[in-house]
């Protein structure tokens, strides 16, 4: 990688040359014939990639934007919005759907802790939710939703399961044609952004619609939204040579690079990576005696929620980090100051999170702890090789 920095925070990833290049190639026209045969194979890539029975959609913007998209387009204002949340970004649908004019309900965890089935249970019964979001990894907390629980519960119900991808895709199965419980349910939204385990720049939002979420797009009469509107880029996505709004050609390509390498891989290799990294991780940074926010039943594969040690000064400790070159991130709301969160996701590689590890125990010992440094890299690397 050309990266001068290790960038461990929950997204952007590091970027690697390949990506780079793509990226930096010769900008053509958006109805050039080059560009949109770049523009339709990673469309293609992206449909493997969730194996949806529907549309994917790619489109510039944030994984905010495609939160958007996936609300707007199911929901109508005025209807039943249930938020299933597990932190942070999982409350950022409460306000997000609120501004449109639908009804929000929500069932928060305590963070680090999952929701109850139960309490799920409970609400639906209520009747009249047209859909629930579900964050498959909350960026905040580490935590990772249990889908083989919450989408027969929620589709039992009658609503549509939108899954919050953007801290999961490329790292997690989030196949919308797998079967969850019995009778047989499958996931009906996915969204994600391009900066996280897909390893591409920050830029394009993506979503996945399934065969039902765009029946019920279709019986809508009108959305509170014009760009948002998945109608208006239905014909583009069919045939990327027709014009809605100009497409961000370059990112198209880093993009589509950024999709072949998550296949050249395999996404069950990239799944188990991922999962072993996360574990190996978590295992090195305890011997420090750091502990992961989530226990190792519900942690995620793409990032860790990281609580310090008694004594450990978060701004000065993540600033010394960041003077060796590698940047990780600080903890939100009440646990700010307490904890920090590291990426371990996308292109990234065994040696990158060896080094992550000296770098941490040096930093410690500079600030007067005790950090066994070689114990630390043996565990991660005898986890990393146990798969």
């Amino acid at each position: 990688m050309p990266n001068k920095e290790m960038l461990l925070i929950p997204g952007p990833t590091p970027v690697v040359d390949e990506i780079y290049d793509a990226l930096s190639s010769e900008t053509y026209a958006h109805t050039d014939p080059r560009f949109v045969k770049v523009f339709k194979n990673s469309l293609d890539l992206t449909k493997k990639l969730f194996n949806t029975d529907g549309e994917v959609f790619v489109i510039a913007g944030s994984g905010t934007l495609a939160m958007e998209i996936a609300i707007i387009n199911t929901v109508a204002p005025g209807e039943k919005l249930l938020v299933i949340s597990h932190g942070y970004f999982g409350d950022r649908f409460i306000p997000l759907a609120k501004s449109f004019g639908i009804q929000v309900e929500t069932i928060q965890a305590e963070w680090g802790q999952h929701v109850r089935k139960e309490l799920i249970e409970e609400k639906l019964a209520e009747g009249g939710f047209e859909a629930v979001t579900v964050t498959h990894v909350d960026t905040s907390t580490g935590i990772m939703a249990n889908l083989d629980e919450l989408v027969p519960v929620v589709k039992k119900s009658g609503a549509l399961f939108i899954l919050d991808g953007v801290c999961a895709a490329a790292a997690i199965e989030e196949d919308m044609q797998k079967t969850y419980g019995d009778p047989a349910y499958t996931i009906d939204v996915v969204l994600t952004g391009s900066q996280k385990a897909i390893g591409v720049p920050p830029g394009l939002a993506i979503v996945a619609f399934g065969s039902k979420a765009l029946a019920a797009r279709e019986a809508m009469p009108t959305v509170t939204g014009y760009y948002s509107d998945i109608k208006n880029w239905l014909p583009i996505m069919n045939d990327p040579g027709k014009y809605y709004a100009t497409p961000p050609v370059n990112m198209i390509y880093a993009f589509n690079k950024g999709m072949e390498i998550v296949m050249a891989e395999g996404l069950s290799k990239r799944y188990q990576r991922h999962t072993a990294i996360g574990r190996a991780m978590r295992a090195g940074l305890t011997v420090y005696g750091m502990k992961p926010l989530a226990s190792e039943e519900i942690a995620a594969p793409t990032l860790s929620c990281i609580l310090y040690p008694e004594g450990v000064i978060d701004a000065e400790f993540r600033a010394r980090l960041a003077g060796k070159g590698m940047v990780i991130a600080g903890a939100l709301a009440s646990l700010s100051g307490k904890a920090f969160r590291i990426g371990h996701m996308g292109n990234t590689t065994e040696k990158m999170f060896v080094k992550a590890l000296e770098l941490v125990g040096e930093t410690l010992k500079e600030m007067g702890h005790e950090a066994n440094i070689e114990k630390a890299v043996d565990e991660f690397t005898k986890v990393y090789h146990t798969r």
